[in-house]
């Protein structure tokens, strides 16, 4: 039963590291320049707004960019303690986090947790749909790694 156990894990860290491997060959965009800009539309931003116009409703995403200075340094710890509180200690993955949603997907039988850090849910948002499967999550994790 251990050995089936083990033997899975191992399967699923091999799909992973190929699926990371080839995507970073394949498709990784260039991030300098959002050193210098902010994005004007987001994967994310367009996915909603063709789900609304599915439904016929005609919303569309609004955003202001501000500077991260004139963000209150309380709203910004509140925001990292929330989405990622082991943000200053991992470099885009915290794979305790990856373990455990890893787990409770296969107890669930469905990809239902991610455990995204907040680089990880950057590069989903900016880049990819919200749909949840094992290849966007392959992508997230090579353009997490590549930021």
């Amino acid at each position: 039963m251990k050995r089936n156990k083990y033997l899975k894990w191992l399967c699923i860290l091999g799909i992973g590291l190929g699926l990371l491997l080839a995507g970073y060959f394949f498709f990784v965009p260039d991030f300098s320049r959002w050193n210098r800009e902010n994005p004007s539309r987001t994967s994310f931003m367009q996915y909603r707004e063709k789900e609304w116009a599915e439904k016929k409703k005609p919303y569309r995403v609004q955003q202001t960019w501000v500077s991260l200075g004139r963000i209150s340094p309380y709203l910004q710890k509140a925001v990292l303690i929330a989405e990622d509180d082991k943000f200053w200690k991992h470099e885009g993955f915290d794979f305790e986090s990856i373990q455990k949603a890893i787990e409770k997907d296969l107890q669930a039988g469905r990809f239902k947790f991610g455990g995204s850090t907040i680089s990880q849910q950057l590069a989903r948002n900016l880049y990819l749909s919200p749909e949840k499967s094992l290849f966007r999550k392959a992508a997230e994790a090579v353009l997490t790694w590549k930021m």
